[in-house]
């Protein structure tokens, strides 16, 4: 396997076996299979840090759980993923959204009958690089595809109430017979060099000292590398020549697969989009390495985990073949 491969929350082993979901309501019923609760994105973890896995006919899932999805079999077990986002941690709690470089505070549901006291519903992005890998894709493909059904529950060709198929993999609509599938957003990320200049930026809004890779979503129609030229071209006025694929990562916040490239920048004057971006600046080699060090005056580490950080990283060792 190629360095450029080796993305957090991919290739962790989970054999999705699609030629069962239809069968998944049978397979639920196998006493060794498990289920994962996830409460508005937050799988259910261990004190340690591994997926919590529960009996499907665990209180907490009987009592509040919505649209379960089979995921398929991890390490031999059945694995599901379950919604149990009914349940409410304290009356009327609200809890916004992290967006990037943050990660909210983890819930403790250990009032709940039948769970260890140090399990806990945790928000993704602060933990995804510690997580081992069948764990981290088990908590990414089931955030996602749970996010979809929450987003799509009607049919939108005629807006009637579309129904769970498939082991959760398809919606169909009783109505019109339409059916739905998971959408996936592609998302080109660029690691945009010249020489031993890395260009860099930060959007409004994100915390201070935080920058990243410049990225944007691809438009029907377009390839990779024209993605990525137009997005560093937009952001930053930044002309870029050749375009090589390095590695994606599924990134479920909420459906995105982060598309990795390579692009060798042609021009180095920066003119910015104040719409996107906050700042963008050209760092070198010796810069990133203080930025992973945490000793750069300007910019903070970037976040683990994130395929950002893995691409900064191999470029910083030159390992990026």
């Amino acid at each position: 396997m190629k360095v450029a491969e080796r993305v957090i929350l991919a290739g962790g082993g989970l054999d999705r076996q699609a030629h069962r979901r239809a069968r998944a309501n049978e397979i639920a019923g196998d006493p060794e299979a498990q289920v994962v609760p996830f409460w508005r994105g937050r799988p259910l973890l261990t004190g340690g840090g591994e997926i919590a896995g529960l009996a499907p006919q665990h209180g907490l899932l009987a009592a509040h759980g919505g649209v379960r999805v089979f995921l398929g079999s991890a390490a031999g077990i059945a694995t599901f993923a379950q919604d149990v986002s009914g349940w409410a941690p304290t009356e009327g709690a609200v809890l916004p959204e992290p967006g990037p470089g943050f990660a909210a505070e983890d819930i403790f549901p250990g009032s709940l009958s039948d769970l260890p006291d140090d399990a806990r519903l945790a928000e993704l992005r602060g933990l995804i690089a510690r997580m081992p890998p069948l764990d981290a894709e088990i908590a990414a493909s089931g955030r996602g595809i749970l996010e979809w059904h929450r987003t799509h529950g009607f049919c939108a060709s005629c807006g009637n109430p579309s129904e769970v198929i498939d082991g959760g993999w398809r919606r169909q609509c009783p109505s019109c017979g339409r059916a739905h599938f998971p959408r996936t957003d592609p998302v080109v990320i660029m690691l945009v060099t010249r020489g031993n200049a890395l260009l860099v930026g930060r959007s409004p809004g994100w915390p201070e000292g935080f920058y990243s890779l410049l990225a944007g979503f691809m438009e029907p129609g377009e390839t990779v590398a024209g993605a990525v030229r137009r997005e560093v071209a937009e952001e930053t006025g930044v002309a870029v020549g050749e375009v090589r694929m390095l590695a994606s990562q599924p990134w479920p916040f909420p459906a995105s697969l982060m598309i990795g490239c390579a692009a060798e920048a042609i021009s180095t004057d920066i003119t910015l989009d104040p719409v996107e971006l906050e700042d963008a600046l050209w760092i070198s080699r010796e810069d990133l390495l203080a930025v992973f060090a945490g000793t750069h005056p300007r910019i903070g580490p970037p976040r683990e985990g994130a395929i950002a950080h893995f691409l900064m990283k191999m470029w910083l060792a030159d390992r990026m073949d």
